[in-house]
């Protein structure tokens, strides 16, 4: 049963294993719960990225015994960073669809300290370098959607 619940967790409900790309498919999920169920409630996004991020330093140290440091299966700190890229942003598709973008830049490029959480032991490595794009992926869209408003630029 810890098996399941481990891989079940750690692996994003099992989005970890579509491939190519694991990372995105398993950021998928994230930002549909994020639209669709939580739509811009921020508490609910606190919440959301309380619980994700616990379970991500859970269940990606346990399930390294499966797939090894950081696997390419476990996605639950795509979660995490999804919902950390939410927080606070204005409830909207295009807000929504920037802050998706954003984060999967910053996931893979990892700018610096992003770069050196992935070094810490355990859950916590395979997770803090994607809290770490999630703000950095927050920042972004903040600054993009600041950018619009002030140049008064609509888009559709």
């Amino acid at each position: 049963m810890k098996k399941f619940l481990v891989l079940f967790t750690a692996t994003g409900m099992y989005s970890g294993y579509i491939r190519p790309f694991s990372g995105t498919w398993g950021t998928i999920p994230a930002w549909l719960i994020g639209y669709y169920l939580i739509q811009g409630d921020n508490l609910m996004m606190i919440a959301a990225t309380l619980i994700a991020f616990a379970l991500s330093v859970w269940s990606a140290g346990e399930a390294e015994n499966y797939f090894g440091h950081d696997g390419k299966s476990i996605v639950m700190d795509e979660w995490a960073g999804m919902f950390v890229t939410f927080l606070f942003l204005p409830f909207s598709l295009l807000s929504y669809s920037i802050a998706f973008f954003a984060f999967r830049v910053f996931d893979v490029i990892k700018i610096y300290p992003a770069d050196q959480f992935e070094k810490l032991p355990g859950g916590w490595g395979v997770t803090m370098d994607d809290i770490a794009a999630g703000v950095y992926a927050n920042l972004f869209t903040q600054a993009v959607l600041f950018g619009l408003t002030y140049f008064e630029i609509t888009l559709g």
